[in-house]
């Protein structure tokens, strides 16, 4: 992983197991499940190694989460798509590799694989022969097999724009409603980690808990600059409030302009990534936005009598977003 110091976020999850589901020749001690223990210290995260043969590996799975009962499951690569088969529990897969045995000819997997992390039971090698090629396209076929539509809103497939290896995101789009892109390549680091998966992980568990947070409207307009920039310290800002607070983003709509809210999800994608998935809201009428605050640099459009607390942003008091990280960091969430 990239940073020797990640904060933590002993709330979220907090109480709470985690299944993690490793990738192809990897294990349940890779980086990410130390990494994800360091991030979620409230958390008990459960990371098994899996057999190198797919239907032991969903039995072995399948054993676990009627044993464990995990609150949330997270599937990398090759995990990813045995999480989607883990149905009737909250799931987050990253760069799911739903056509492994396609991924295998085409990235020159077969022969000898050495594993990228230790294993418990010592094993450092295998051989992917064409048989076990075979039982994997075996195993991919059974995926969105199981009760997808009892699943909708459960499970959330996160898709790398670089990434090399997978490419997934139309097959899982075509079965399950939350598919999601992210700046970012195959492998998991703490870019990935930080930006695109903790958000969700956070909103799955407010869902589960029943958690309302405080609500934080940010008026799009000043989040870039001119020439279509993003603002300095537009994307740190939320980053930080994300921590206590729903945050949403306003614009005005353009009624002779049909194209105008996929540009502004497309710029909100460019400039916050993954928290504005969902979180983008197009009105005239800001007086009629249901929330806590709205940070507006301007009166219009309903903005002067928005029923909660408006910042005034540009204003002396809050001229960069820096101050007005400074303003809700005394806050903490009220």
């Amino acid at each position: 992983m990239d940073n020797p110091y990640v904060k933590s976020f002993p709330d979220v999850m907090s109480g709470k197991k985690i299944l993690y589901v490793h990738g192809f020749g990897s294990s349940g001690q890779s980086g990410t499940v130390a990494r994800l223990r360091e991030l979620l210290p409230g958390a008990t995260v459960v990371a098994p190694d899996l057999p190198v043969h797919p239907a032991e590996a969903m039995g072995l799975l399948r054993g676990i989460c009627g044993e464990e009962k995990p609150d949330l499951v997270v599937g990398t690569s090759m995990g990813g798509m045995y999480a989607e088969m883990l149905y009737g529990f909250d799931r987050i897969l990253v760069n799911p590799a739903f056509c492994m045995a396609d991924d295998i000819l085409k990235n020159n997997m077969l022969g000898k694989v050495t594993f990228l992390n230790p294993r418990a039971d010592g094993l450092k090698e295998f051989m992917m022969t064409k048989q076990l090629m075979e039982e994997y396209r075996e195993a991919t076929e059974r995926c969105f097999a199981g009760p997808v539509d009892a699943d909708q809103g459960r499970v959330w497939g996160l898709f790398g724009l670089e990434d090399p290896v997978v490419h997934t995101f139309d097959l899982f789009a075509a079965h399950y409603a939350n598919a999601v892109r992210f700046h970012g390549e195959h492998r998991m680091n703490d870019s990935i980690l930080l930006h695109s998966v903790l958000p969700v992980v956070q909103w799955i568990d407010d869902r589960q808990r029943g958690r309302q947070r405080n609500i934080i409207y940010m008026c799009v307009e000043h989040t870039m600059e001119r020439g279509g920039k993003p603002a300095p310290s537009v994307a740190k800002a939320v980053r930080f409030l994300l921590e206590w607070y729903d945050v949403y983003f306003v614009a005005a709509p353009r009624p002779n302009d049909p194209g105008y809210a996929a540009e502004v999800q497309r710029w909100l994608f460019e400039a916050v990534g993954v928290p504005s998935f969902r979180h983008v809201v197009l009105t005239n009428r800001k007086d009629l936005l249901y929330g806590d605050y709205l940070i507006d640099g301007g009166t219009g459009g309903g903005s002067a009598s928005f029923m909660g607390t408006r910042i005034d942003f540009g204003s002396d008091t809050f001229k960069t977003w820096e101050e007005v990280v400074g303003y809700f960091g005394q806050l903490g969430g009220q």
